[in-house]
């Protein structure tokens, strides 16, 4: 079975090649380079399976970098960033980050989120075992975890995998209330070392896209979470 590949994106060389060495240990291929630029040559030629990426670089910063990547990719970023540096973290989420690091951070828990991560993202495919169960149709409303697909109003809309995994888990429970731990929870599908604005985040993008419906709506119940409306 081929390793799985992790692109380390970072300027200052001792912490990159530390992060390689921890990664090398639990069985992945590591490349480690030290700008923005890199990066991106890098994504084309490695084709890794995540990419840790510094905030701060030399020229292209690691906003930008994830921006880019993000125009043609859904492959996995976690964001580090060093403690006391200026981290807007729901900028990064919302620019399409996976997760963040603040550094200095512990080896174990580093090695623990690339492997949570690449878990997440990993049930894309397992999707297809059931295509009968993966389907919620609402009115004028579709959302497909088989293909990761949406539909609304007749229009394809289109959207990250996590926004799509917690949209559908939102409409599979209609009228059902979460809360925003439980979120966490089922989507992210580990103890997620980050706040609840992760989930709010994402709350706020469905709500962007896909607007209010008089048969249903994406609403807040104060206090608690989250719950998708459906008017019987």
């Amino acid at each position: 079975m081929a390793k799985q590949k992790i692109l380390i994106v970072d300027d200052d060389t001792n912490i990159s090649e530390l992060i390689s060495l921890y990664l090398k240990k639990e069985c992945f291929e590591t490349k480690c380079v030290e700008d923005g630029e890199s990066a991106l040559t890098a994504f084309h030629s490695f084709e890794p399976d995540l990419i840790l990426l510094d905030l701060m670089l030399p020229g292209m910063d690691g906003y930008q970098v994830c921006r880019e990547i993000r125009r043609e990719s859904q492959t996995p970023i976690i964001m580090l960033s060093a403690k006391g540096e200026v981290f807007d973290k729901v900028l990064g989420l919302e620019l399409g980050a996976d997760d963040y690091i603040i550094k200095p951070f512990d080896s174990k828990e580093m090695v623990a989120r690339v492997k949570a991560v690449l878990r997440r993202t990993a049930r894309v495919p397992q999707a297809a075992d059931k295509p009968s169960a993966q389907v919620v149709h609402l009115p004028d409303l579709t959302v497909n975890l088989t293909n990761y697909s949406v539909t609304c109003d007749g229009e394809t809309v289109d959207m990250p995998p996590k926004e799509l995994e917690l949209l559908y888990f939102l409409v599979s429970s209609p009228n059902q209330v979460f809360t925003r731990e439980q979120l966490l929870d089922h989507i992210w599908g580990y103890e997620y070392v980050g706040d609840s604005r992760t989930v709010d985040v994402h709350v706020k993008r469905l709500r962007e896209k896909l607007g209010d419906h008089e048969s249903w709506r994406l609403a807040t119940v104060w206090g608690i979470g989250y719950r998708f409306e459906v008017k019987k």
